[in-house]
């Protein structure tokens, strides 16, 4: 039977259990926070607590108490310097765990310890002092609803007032805009004459050459006829002679 025999075996001696929970609350207290199975995070819980209530007693015998437990000296004085900062008027519950599933190897069941700060709390009670809305007296209320029906209605107008003014100004751009075409239009007209009387000259000079070039083949082709044509070659010797 285990009648008064507080604190688990965890099938170790119990040098070598305490030995290992020793070094475990060192880390804890100098990193804040450790990863560990769920076993031993329960029973180091128990171990970070007494030695916070010593250093919250903070006097020579409870230092030299944590001294026997904690390996390091710059530890226990961080500790002992800051319990009232750290953990303000809280009387228990020092610890937090939190379960992280199982680990891969032997899907032992893992969990995260670490410290709960008085700064934690002071950052939960600011958030909910900032959801919580202070009473409102009823005239107050009244007067804030008499001012939201005004408001919407100052708002109408002075969009109805903006909007007269975008359409005036678009009004005026439309008028600028066609007078400024019917003035392209205008210097437009005697460029196009100017044009039209261009592209007339340049017509009948096209047509000019064209009756040039076909006078000019006309010719040419009449000295080739001639110059093709044979010559009448002159009467042998021979046949006058034959003659006389």
């Amino acid at each position: 039977m285990r009648h008064r025999k507080a604190g688990l075996k965890l099938n170790r001696t119990s040098s070598h259990r305490d030995a290992m929970f020793r070094n475990m609350v060192t880390s804890l207290f100098k990193h804040q926070r450790i990863r560990t199975t769920d076993v031993k995070a329960k029973e180091l819980r128990r171990w970070a607590d007494n030695l916070i209530t010593l250093a919250k007693r903070g006097d020579l015998h409870a230092r030299r108490q944590a001294l026997s437990i904690v390996r390091e000296k710059e530890v226990v004085h961080k500790l002992f310097a800051e319990a009232a900062e750290l953990f303000g008027d809280r009387s228990g519950g020092y610890t937090r765990i939190i379960k992280l599933g199982r680990r891969p190897g032997d899907a032992a069941p893992i969990s995260l310890i670490e410290l709960i700060l008085s700064s934690d709390d002071k950052k939960k009670k600011t958030k909910k002092k900032k959801k919580a809305k202070a009473p409102i007296d009823s005239k107050v209320s009244e007067k804030k609803k008499d001012a939201k029906e005004e408001e919407p209605t100052d708002k109408k107008k002075a969009i109805e007032e903006d909007i007269e003014k975008i359409k005036a100004d678009e009004e005026e751009k439309v008028e600028v805009e066609e007078g400024k075409d019917e003035k392209i239009a205008k210097q437009v007209e005697p460029d196009d004459k100017a044009t039209l009387s261009e592209s007339d000259t340049t017509s009948e000079d096209v047509d000019d050459k064209a009756e040039d070039k076909t006078l000019e083949t006309a010719g040419s082709e009449e000295t080739k006829e001639v110059e093709t044509k044979p010559k009448k070659a002159p009467k042998k010797a021979k046949d006058t002679e034959s003659e006389t």
